[in-house]
């Protein structure tokens, strides 16, 4: 029997119970040119040409990091998987809003990018998260209260649980059509990415508090002294790149942060708020803010910036070991000898590795010790 819509159209051609269902699988130009309009999934149908763009700018950044992983000789496997998970979530979730464009009546494309979007920077952040201890590692772990290490055992779990609860939530929000489990999934949904900004906040700190000890030791110590000596770390933190890779990762930090106060503003509104309706709100504090976080780590790869220091093999075998020929970051006490009278930057040797030695102040060269990181 044929039934009425909520926008008094009359009854739905046979044999589909509503126009929302008709319109779904036809597309016919009636469900296009109705007035009132036939509602879908959508408080607002998705841009084709944004959304395709978005897809398109994903997919060559995605392209990117694979090509950088194998022109670093595959260092870095775990930050290229997370920023490549990442990236795949967001061009199957801009692909899905491009399907919304052509069939807003069909939910596939709604349910498709309401999860994918929602995850996808939880993947994209898990990649920032191990680049801190690499940065720390540079530097020397004298200049962190925290072994390197530690940073990706407490920032991946804390992101791990964000992940499932979005993912939880996304997946209830897409998949049901009672009102109740959608506000479910819904509140699930907020609270992974409420989660998913505290950890944000807290990563910001803890960087920020990091930088300050190094910008602290620089000025006591002298600009290289007072930091890690053996290779490849000095190496590292003295080229171009190391500076444009610190730039980078505050910026793509800073991107996924205000995209996902962005989302618990929009969530919280409900699927019928305002904020659900507004694309270009969408577009510029969601796809924008995604792409700059990405684009930023394209140039600046890490892999290519930390070489071998991304490796797991580096890690196992102990990162940095004092020997004759490299050590470690020196002491408190062993840098004190550049603060003493006639030991300043003009003196020959200042912050080289020959004249802690001639000092004495290393003791033993042959005992080896590993680098904790």
């Amino acid at each position: 029997m044929d039934t009425y819509n909520e926008d008094n159209h009359g009854p739905a051609p046979s044999p589909f119970p509503t126009w929302e269902e008709y319109c779904a699988e036809t597309t016919a130009q009636f469900c296009w040119d109705a007035q009132p309009p036939i509602k879908g999934s959508w408080e607002k149908i998705p841009s084709l040409a944004a959304n395709a763009l978005f897809a398109a700018f994903f997919s060559l950044s995605f392209i990117a990091f694979i090509v950088t992983y194998f022109r670093s000789r595959k260092q870095g496997t775990f930050f290229t998987v997370m920023m490549c998970l990442g990236l795949f979530c967001e061009i199957i979730g801009y692909v899905g809003r491009a399907m919304s464009a052509t069939n807003p009546w069909d939910d596939m494309g709604f349910m498709v990018q309401i999860v994918c979007l929602t995850i996808g920077p939880a993947f994209l952040a898990a990649g920032i998260y191990t680049c801190l201890a690499k940065v720390v590692s540079v530097y020397g772990e004298e200049c962190s209260r925290l072994p390197a290490s530690w940073y990706t055992r407490i920032f991946i779990p804390c992101d791990v649980v964000s992940l499932v609860l979005q993912a939880a939530g996304g997946g209830i929000a897409a998949a049901s059509d009672d009102i109740k489990l959608l506000d479910m999934g819904n509140s699930i949904m907020i609270a992974g990415l409420s989660f998913q900004v505290f950890i944000l906040v807290v990563f910001v700190a803890v960087s920020g508090e990091f930088l300050l000890r190094v910008r602290s030791r620089r000025k006591t110590y002298g600009p290289d002294a007072g930091f890690e000596q053996a290779e490849p770390a000095k190496s590292i933190r003295q080229g171009f790149m190391f500076k444009g890779i610190i730039i980078a990762l505050a910026v793509s930090t800073v991107a996924i942060f205000w995209r996902s106060c962005f989302r618990v503003a929009e969530l919280s509104e409900g699927w019928n708020g305002p904020l659900m309706a507004r694309e270009d709100l969408f577009i510029g504090f969601e796809s924008v803010m995604i792409f700059v976080a990405v684009a930023v780590l394209n140039v600046f790869n890490p892999c290519m910036v930390f070489g071998v220091m991304m490796s797991s093999k580096w890690r196992k075998e102990g990162g940095f070991r004092k020997s004759e020929s490299t050590a470690n970051t020196s002491s408190d006490e062993e840098l004190n000898v550049l603060r003493q009278p006639g030991q300043g930057r003009g003196t020959p040797g200042y912050g080289n590795q020959r004249y802690y030695q001639s000092q004495g102040a290393y003791g033993n060269q042959n005992q080896s010790t590993r680098y904790g990181v």
